[in-house]
């Protein structure tokens, strides 16, 4: 799936709950989010050849390093919008699921950053070096002419 459909399956069950989603849907509309934010970050790092090993770190080291990506207020709103879908995902007896106003505006700001994430994306993949940038070793490679220095010709 695409965050955009992620997006919109959290949408629908935010906007028409039902007796079939009762007491489950506003964690699975977190859930939802936090997922589409997370497949959007992940296809930041596939885009850019640079990032090869954050897919597997830690989410809040990759959020760290959001701010390679984009400007320190967007990457610190994903960093705080994760933390509170994370939160909302997890059930606590002591604690109340997120209402529909605050999954709304949850869902709004994750389009967002979705949207920035993706464009960001399409600039790594542009402006990453290719086949034609790539260093030539053999072009760096020392070559012998002659005998070597200590060695009779």
């Amino acid at each position: 799936m695409t965050p955009q459909e992620l997006l919109a399956a959290a949408k629908r069950l935010i906007e028409r709950p039902d007796a079939m989603t009762a007491g489950i849907w506003p964690r699975a509309a977190a859930f939802l989010v936090r997922q589409a934010l997370e497949l959007a970050m992940a296809a930041l790092w596939d885009a850019d050849p640079r990032a090869t090993g954050l897919p597997g770190c830690t989410m809040r080291s990759q959020m760290l390093c959001l701010t390679a990506y984009l400007d320190h207020d967007t990457a610190t709103r994903a960093a705080y919008l994760s933390g509170a879908l994370s939160r909302a995902c997890h059930y606590h007896s002591y604690e109340l699921a997120p209402t529909a106003a605050e999954l709304t505006g949850w869902l709004d700001e994750a389009s967002r950053l979705v949207t920035l994430m993706q464009e960001c994306g399409r600039r790594a993949q542009v402006d990453a070096p290719g086949p034609a940038d790539a260093p030539n070793v053999e072009a760096n490679k020392p070559t012998e002419v002659g005998p070597r220095q200590g060695q009779a010709g």
